[in-house]
């Protein structure tokens, strides 16, 4: 039996939230697609989602400009910075970062190590 693409990246992604969920930490979830990056902070228990930023959010629009591109360094770097704000408002500066089985190079690599400047600890 061979996976597609999308399969591989889902058995990856598994391994990585069995270990997080042992930590018992709040978790930094982090999902791509061709145009958007999207960042979630998650409770330790899986529960509810506590805080998020996407570049699909109307005013992140706005900020990249008439183009919209959010499929890039320069707007996933916007997005780990807008999440580590969220997160500290929250109340949250230790999370586990779950990369949903994407490797860590380009967008993703951008978004957490804005995440890292802006305060977020992992």
């Amino acid at each position: 039996m061979s996976l597609n693409k999308k399969d591989q990246r889902v058995r990856r992604s598994r391994q990585t939230r069995a270990r997080i969920a042992v930590q018992r930490v709040a978790r930094l979830s982090v999902y791509r697609t061709n145009l958007h990056i999207y960042a979630s902070v998650i409770s330790d228990d899986g529960s509810k989602v506590l805080a998020s930023a996407s570049t699909a959010e109307a005013d992140i629009r706005k900020e990249l400009g008439t183009a919209g591109k959010g499929g890039n360094v320069a707007a996933a770097t916007i997005i780990g910075k807008r999440i580590a704000e969220k997160a500290k408002a929250a109340g949250i500066d230790k999370v586990a970062f779950d990369r949903a089985g994407f490797a860590y190079h380009g967008r993703v690599k951008a978004l957490a190590e804005a995440a890292r400047e802006a305060g977020l600890q992992f």
